[in-house]
């Protein structure tokens, strides 16, 4: 459809089918791998699978920005999605098994005295918990749908501003690669710090260091400081990435950590959609950097946020 697509009520409609296989993916993924580990290895595991998945969007940015500068925006970068796809499908059904038994055998045993330990919740129940009533999970769902707020952002308005700027597609295709490359690599370390120091500081840390990468792009008008802010955005996501997923499977009962995870992510990726819609209000409204500055302020407030209700030791709830 993204190929063949004569209007963008074609694109419109391939994105939902996108954001359908994602939820069904990589949400999987996340909760197999919490089947998989415990608490001790559960940041790793986190880190590892967001390194994988972001790395993968650094080296496709790169090659597609080539792509196109070379062939043109279609069919060319969009073949080599195809590839990809194939890629996977192959392998899932050849590798992949189930683990939802894990889960069973971790809750048969499981031993704790957290006020939410609770495992014959609703799933009612399990979403007022996530998004609002359990001070840490409810941290971590703001977190998570500020971080993708940006996120969205920094993909829509972003490449809008380096082009008006005058950078050429090669460049723009640098620029949309480092920042989730540092991303990507950053996580293979701070998923597994999580695991060492908790969760609580790397994530309100995170959130600041993304607020002044969000303020030097909001501010500069050249290639150079745009580069460092993609290295700061990058550094502040992979510290916020793997540690607030690794905060709701701390959490979460393993009955109902699934659903738990699937709800922080409806607030997460929800963040891409608000995210998107207000950048694009604003900058409407006031200018891209305008857009790109208030955000930075929303990102930092975020971080404050979790700094004073997420617990310090959740990381060790279990």
């Amino acid at each position: 459809m993204l190929i063949l697509g004569p209007s963008w009520e074609w694109i419109v409609a391939a994105n939902v089918f996108l954001g359908i296989s994602q939820g069904l993916t990589w949400s999987t993924a996340v909760i197999m791998k919490m089947d998989l580990t415990g608490p001790k290895q559960r940041g790793l595991a986190m880190g590892l699978n967001e390194a994988a998945g972001y790395l993968g969007v650094a080296v496709t940015a790169l090659a597609t920005g080539y792509i196109a500068s070379a062939y043109g925006l279609r069919p060319g970068p969009f073949l080599l999605g195809a590839a990809y796809i194939a890629l996977g499908l192959g392998l899932s059904v050849l590798t992949i098994r189930e683990t939802h038994h894990h889960a069973k055998t971790e809750a048969s045993q499981h031993v704790s005295t957290h006020r939410s330990a609770d495992a014959g919740l609703t799933t009612g129940q399990v979403f007022t918990l996530t998004s609002f009533k359990d001070r840490s999970l409810s941290a971590a769902s703001q977190a998570g749908l500020v971080n993708n707020l940006n996120d969205g952002l920094a993909w829509g308005l972003f490449p809008v501003l380096f082009v008006s700027s005058g950078l050429n597609l090669n460049q723009v295709g640098i620029l949309a690669a480092v920042y989730p490359a540092v991303w990507g690599a950053g996580q293979l370390f701070t998923g597994a710090a999580s695991d060492r120091w908790g969760r609580k500081w790397f994530i309100v840390a995170g959130m600041i260091v993304q607020a002044a990468g969000l303020a030097i792009v909001a501010a500069a008008h050249s290639f150079g400081p745009w580069l460092i802010a993609a290295v700061l955005l990058g550094i502040g996501t992979a510290m916020v990435y793997p540690a607030l997923l690794a905060a709701i499977g701390d959490i979460a009962h393993p009955t109902w950590r699934a659903r738990s995870v699937g709800i922080y992510r409806l607030w997460r990726d929800g963040g891409f959609a608000i995210g998107a819609l207000l950048s694009g209000l604003l900058a409407d409204l006031y200018g891209i950097p305008a857009a790109i500055a208030t955000v930075a302020a929303l990102t930092a407030a975020s971080g404050l946020v979790v700094a004073v209700r997420m617990r310090g030791n959740d990381h060790i709830t279990w």
